[in-house]
């Protein structure tokens, strides 16, 4: 067992050394400000060697409005780890010990095997007996799909809003195991995790079209807040690993740029995503749309469409056709809503080898409330994010001038658009006026995001959602 030194000094203090480390890292929401950080809650997990001190932290930061719950795993060394220069979040003097280095947890195989050995075994974390913030448990929750130790582990890079990292495994009677990925999830939130409980429920479902679910950490901590009870939530997530495989993106871009026929493998990937629409349906249940939900639908996109005139005014000249399209929600007929993706897109689907494209990443868009996440939805979303994106992979090509000679980006996209519709229908059956409706609705929708999104960090790239806002405007129906 590691001994918690009760009483002993630290200098700098843990919420001092985050406090300055913090916002140099791309999980961090509030960028520009000063955290101010309290504990709400933590955790710890055993070295069995004993000498790497882990320690989960769950922190307040009170500098943002509202206040957001962030997970900070931290190892403590008494010597720097080789190879972790670019994780030390920095160094202390504890008046027992003598120095500490400190680092990010992720990028500490200590505090990675501790993480996947209580997922995948069910078992319970050591608690931090801390005299501030709630001192609960974290506890594992295994599919029982997958067995073993971690024998080395890598962060992932590039990730925004948490931190994923593969793990390289040994069975437990030894040799190989197959590999796992582990999410981290760095802003936790009262509530159930989409991605959990989607994925999860897909993997029960005997789905092949997404990653296997292997198990979930969860934990609790204080209400921000002070006013209520014990939030809970999931803090980690570990999946299947596959291993060498390419994104729908790249895969799609290189063929935009070459002009090449690529509607054979749109319209497959239509038919995956009536897969697992149909298996969130069966598994999840589907609820009857309300005229609250269709009101605030419109009250959304109505917001969006004035962010978006506030950034590029020109779409002002538009605002009869946009508020015509937004309002027909109001008047067509609705399917009954379910869980979806909520963030679709073709980064989010991987192309297998011998087992075609498969979906991941159910957490919705990272940025939008969890309350707002885990709601049923319509399944044109997620069929507008897709159309959306063989629309960016055009864009992509066009503003790089990558496309061959005498092949057009543009028309490469409507005929990809054009058989991901086919190919959901081939499965789901055929949508009715109504049904189109709103994908074309939804996909307007998605554009003026864009247009906020590429005036605030891309300004080159607003080309592609303006353009098509004018073509959904001018269109009769979704596909172009």
């Amino acid at each position: 067992m590691a001994i918690i030194h009760k009483g002993a000094s630290i200098v700098p203090s843990k919420l001092e050394l985050l406090t300055r480390w913090m916002p140099q890292q791309r999980w961090y929401a509030g960028k520009g400000q000063v955290p101010r950080l309290e504990r709400v809650g933590g955790f710890r997990f055993e070295d069995p060697e004993g000498e790497v001190g882990v320690e989960i932290l769950l922190v307040a930061d009170r500098s943002a409005a509202p206040v957001v719950v962030y997970q900070v795993p931290l190892t403590y060394r008494g010597a720097p780890l080789e190879g972790a220069e670019h994780a030390l979040v920095g160094t202390m003097e504890h008046s027992v010990l003598g120095p500490r280095w400190v680092y990010d947890g992720p990028h500490d195989p200590v505090y990675v095997a501790g993480l996947v050995d209580t997922i995948l075994t069910g078992s319970r974390s050591d608690v931090a007996q801390a005299s501030a913030g709630s001192n609960a448990v974290a506890v594992g929750a295994p599919t029982g799909l997958a067995a073993g130790t971690v024998s080395s582990s890598k962060v992932l890079t590039g990730e925004q809003s948490n931190t994923s990292v593969i793990c390289r495994m040994t069975a437990d009677g030894g040799g190989p195991a197959e590999p796992l990925i582990v999410k981290v999830f760095r802003i936790v939130q009262d509530g159930d995790n989409p991605d959990v409980v989607v994925q999860s429920a897909l993997t029960r479902s005997g789905s092949t079209r997404v990653p296997a679910a292997f198990g979930h950490l969860s934990g609790a901590w204080d209400d921000p807040s002070g006013t209520g009870p014990e939030q809970r939530g999931h803090l980690a997530f570990a999946q299947e690993f596959i291993p060498g495989v390419e994104d729908a993106w790249r895969v799609a871009l290189v063929a935009a740029a070459a002009g090449a026929d690529f509607t054979a493998r749109a319209r497959d990937l239509g038919a995956v995503t009536a897969e697992v629409h149909r298996a969130l349906a069966e598994t999840l249940g589907r609820e009857e749309p309300t005229a609250d939900a269709r009101e605030a639908l419109l009250t959304s996109m109505q917001e969006r469409y004035a962010a978006a005139v506030a950034s590029v005014p020109q779409l002002g000249t538009r605002s009869s056709d946009v508020h015509d399209l937004l309002g027909r929600v109001r008047s067509v007929a609705w399917p009954k809503l379910q869980r979806i993706h909520g963030d679709y897109h073709l980064g989010q689907v991987l192309d297998v080898p011998e087992r075609g494209w498969v979906a991941l990443d159910f957490e919705g868009e990272p940025l939008r409330p969890l309350a707002e996440r885990v709601r049923p939805d319509l399944v044109q979303r997620d069929i507008a994010g897709m159309l959306r994106s063989f629309d960016y992979a055009a864009g992509s090509v066009r503003l790089t001038a990558a496309a061959t000679a005498g092949a057009s980006p543009d028309a490469w996209a409507a005929d990809c658009r054009q058989a991901f519709l086919a190919g959901y229908e081939g499965v789901a059956g055929e949508f009715d006026e109504s049904g189109r409706t709103l994908i074309r609705v939804l996909e307007l929708d998605k554009a003026l995001y864009e247009v906020v999104y590429e005036a605030r960090n891309r300004p080159s790239w607003l080309p592609i959602p303006v353009d098509a806002v004018d073509r959904i405007l001018s269109e009769k129906g979704p596909a172009g």
